[in-house]
């Protein structure tokens, strides 16, 4: 059996550090913000992936939808040997291009959930033997550093995770992953598509109210990992669509005037009614955005993938 491989890149203590240093900035600057990473505790995942399943939240659908019809044209495109995915979580989207990818030595996930790493790789090692797996404990978004592995390499990001990231941060991104690539390597990204608002909103607010539970995780979370007083209840959940950004946000509105004390950090945060904490833009995208963003950092768009309704696209980017 090949070798099932963890690398921790990220400090024991850094996500402490960071959630610390993110409730700290994020909650004393206006308008207040955290960032959307501090959803995913194990109950905010297991929410996430009952949002997957809603009728409303077509993303995972129809990205999955394009997977399955276009791995094989992936695979013969790049002739990747070792494949690498950024956030790859449970990679079971990724099975689609692992069966795909006939020449493929080694898969590198990278995340920074060691459990849902070690949990995910032994499970493909034991469905593939003959793979070799290197996971990677890490932050994709402060810089990585890859093991090394044969090429061609293909780095996959999917999800329509990079719509997260705000303008410039994307920028940052795109170059960094650039930097680890050769010519002849590539991208795999996954871009959620500008559609009708209404459409946009309800995938953010659905009826049974999942998503507006999820939103609420990141309070729960700050509540255990920092002492904090907040009472979800006393927040409503909020999705808007920015028709200038073209992007979603998900923010927490008030419901009244009040404070929240914040022990680990020696803090109290003032609410006024009805003011609004963002905890997620979801940018969506048009394909010459998509086509410039990549340029600028010196990938090449050549393949461009969306699933029947167009609602969702892959992008395949070459190193130039």
């Amino acid at each position: 059996m090949s070798p099932f491989l963890v690398t921790r890149t990220l400090p024991e203590d850094a996500t402490d550090a960071a959630l610390r240093a993110d409730v700290l900035h994020g909650l004393t600057r206006t308008p207040k913000t955290l960032p959307p990473k501090w959803f995913y505790d194990a109950h905010g995942s297991e929410l996430f992936e009952k949002i997957t399943e809603l009728p409303e939240y077509y993303p995972t659908r129809a990205e999955r939808e394009i997977l399955v019809a276009r791995a094989a044209e992936i695979a013969g495109a790049t002739g990747a040997r070792t494949l690498i995915e950024l956030g790859s979580g449970s990679s079971d989207k990724t099975r689609h291009l692992l069966d795909a990818l006939s020449g493929l030595h080694t898969y590198v996930p990278v995340d920074v959930s060691e459990s849902a790493l070690t949990q995910a790789g032994q499970a493909l090692i034991a469905e593939r033997p003959s793979l070799d797996v290197h996971a990677l404990i890490a932050d994709f978004t402060g810089g990585l550093a890859l093991p090394g592995t044969p090429g061609p390499r293909l780095v996959a990001f999917l999800g329509g995770t990079i719509g997260n990231l705000l303008p410039a941060e994307r920028a940052a991104f795109l170059t960094s992953v650039r930097s680890l690539l050769s010519p002849g390597d590539a991208l795999l990204l996954g871009t959620d598509l500008v559609k009708d608002e209404s459409v946009l909103v309800d995938a953010y607010d659905d009826a049974a109210g999942v998503t507006a539970a999820f939103n609420k995780n990141v309070l729960t979370v700050v509540n255990r990992e920092l002492g904090a007083d907040f009472d979800p209840d006393e927040f409503t959940h909020v999705a808007l669509w920015d028709t200038e950004r073209e992007w979603i946000e998900m923010r927490l509105r008030a419901r009244s005037a009040l404070t929240v004390k914040i022990p680990a950090l020696d803090l109290a945060v003032d609410f006024t009614e009805g003011e609004e904490l963002r905890t997620e833009v979801s940018a969506k995208f048009r394909e010459e955005g998509v086509r410039t963003e990549l340029a600028a950092a010196g990938l090449e768009l050549t393949h461009w993938w969306t699933d029947p309704q167009g609602r969702f696209a892959l992008s395949l980017s070459m190193a130039r």
